[in-house]
């Protein structure tokens, strides 16, 4: 049996049902229905003139109602939805008392979806007391996507928010990440920038990496509902992340606090990798400097020109005589390095970056600097690993960004693209090819896009999926944008 538009005639029995249902979810403790307050006569009255109320009926009586609209609840504009740019809405679903549990529920939201898809609709959204079990197993029985909690003024309970999409084209909208952290003693070079500087809750000091955007075991970033990215990969496939709905997740992006120099340390390519390393992708990667000492920082850039893969091994087995043969260069905030597998590298003390590389935790020390840890430990190295992949023939120099307002493509390499976008005002989000991570370095934007929005300050990242709307910028600030390459 479908739904119907309600009309003057049904309102006594529309009315009759909203009030034995307030009095059944009264009986099961649940005080967010108290009829006269919530619901109403009037808004009854105004649903059924505005022709937005429906029913349903069955031997005659009427068994059901539902309020549906096209237009979006002003409260719902701060939420952060999943999907869709053309909403719909449900509320204020009743079902005779004496007929639930029976699929009665599941059945009259299979007909407003219908109702909303003829009416343009691109997805639906709704809310419900969270501690109203029934509506909740029920909503997530018919596919609805848990979107997180809102508070109403002048009530104490919490209502939890959910969406679908209605149509196949329905675009997948941002996603704000919640990163993993790499610190203590995996990071014992770390500090504390990433917390006082950038905002980051961590739970522990020193922390050395925040992971924005990964999908490496145990360090997978997260959306706002604690769902892990490959979670969500495995979820939504093409229309998240495009060609590599099938393929490994192809980036990592971090964001670097070195308190202390890193160990120097090489990276392996795609072959090598693949061969020793049980299949695993290799690792290139770009830095972007985002703070360094009073006066610049300094880097570690590959090997001095004429150095011998003889003279590097010898000096690698004394220690501290392989400080004499790396290449260090002067880096300032606003300085990218491009950083390709076989590269000899670390990044100098008092340097805070933005990271960008293949989904790889593959590393391969060639020297730590002498360190010891408390026990009198040093860090493990990889000698002969590191001396098999390293070209020291790359001698490459760091490339300034000038802080021009606009947006710039600063690396489109094979792995990855990276721009730079800085507004005072407005600007617009280059094209998405098969996933973008939007991090925004300096002040506060604001990603619009139609019928939605999603404000980022400083230090935080968005994932942004194959299938998301066309976004536009407000606000003064600087994001990077990266994306596969």
């Amino acid at each position: 049996m479908e739904l119907f538009k309600a009309t003057a005639e049904n309102l006594e029995e529309i009315i009759g049902l909203y009030q034995r249902v307030a009095a059944a979810m009264e009986e099961e403790g649940l005080d967010c229905w108290d009829w006269g307050i919530y619901p109403t006569e009037q808004m009854v009255r105004e649903d059924v003139d505005r022709g937005r109320l429906w029913v349903q009926q069955a031997d005659g009586r009427l068994v059901a109602a539902v309020t549906v609209m096209t237009e979006q609840k002003p409260e719902y504009e701060k939420l952060e939805w999943t999907c869709g740019i053309r909403p719909g809405v449900f509320q204020r679903l009743a079902v005779n008392p004496s007929i639930q549990g029976a699929g009665w529920g599941g059945g009259v939201l299979d007909d407003v979806q219908q109702i909303l898809r003829r009416e343009g609709c691109d997805c639906i959204r709704c809310d419900a007391d969270a501690r109203n079990t029934r509506a909740l197993r029920l909503y997530e029985k018919m596919g609805f996507r848990n979107c997180g909690d809102m508070k109403r003024e002048g009530l104490e309970f919490t209502f939890r928010c959910f969406d679908k999409p209605l149509k196949r084209e329905t675009p997948l909208l941002p996603i704000r990440m919640t990163p993993a952290f790499r610190g203590g003693a995996l990071t014992p070079w770390g500090g504390e920038k990433l917390k006082t500087a950038w905002g980051k809750d961590l739970k522990e000091i020193p922390t050395g990496e925040s992971l924005e955007v990964s999908c490496i075991p145990g360090l997978e970033s997260r959306d706002p509902m604690g769902r892990t990215l490959p979670e969500l990969v495995r979820e939504f496939g093409e229309k998240l992340v495009g060609k590599y709905a099938d393929k490994p997740f192809p980036l990592l992006l971090k964001l670097i606090d070195a308190r202390e120099a890193l160990s120097v340390q090489v990276h392996p390519g795609d072959a090598y990798a693949a061969e020793k390393e049980h299949g695993k992708l290799g690792k290139t990667e770009a830095w972007m400097i985002l703070d360094t000492p009073p006066g610049g920082g300094e880097l570690v850039y590959g090997i001095k020109p004429g150095t011998k893969l003889k003279q590097l091994k010898e000096a690698c087995q004394q220690g501290k005589a392989v400080e004499g043969l790396l290449r260090k260069v002067r880096v300032q905030a606003g300085d990218v390095c491009y950083i390709p597998s076989g590269c000899v590298h670390a990044i100098g003390a008092g340097i805070t970056l933005y990271e960008i590389q293949q989904s790889s935790d593959l590393t391969y020390r060639f020297y730590d600097w002498d360190r010891v840890d408390k026990n009198g430990n040093r860090r493990e190295l990889h000698l002969e690993k590191a001396l098999d992949v390293s070209d020291l023939a790359l001698a490459p120099m760091p490339v300034r960004v000038e802080k021009a307002y606009g947006g710039k493509r600063i690396l489109k390499e094979k792995y990855f693209i990276l721009d730079v976008i800085r507004t005072d005002d407005s600007g617009v989000l280059p094209p998405v090819h098969d996933f973008g991570m939007v991090t925004v370095l300096e002040g506060q934007i604001t990603l619009r896009w139609t019928n939605g929005r999603m404000k980022l300050r400083k230090g935080e990242t968005c994932f942004l999926p194959r299938s998301v709307p066309e976004i536009t910028l407000r606000g003064n600030g600087a994001l990077a944008v990266a994306m596969p390459g």
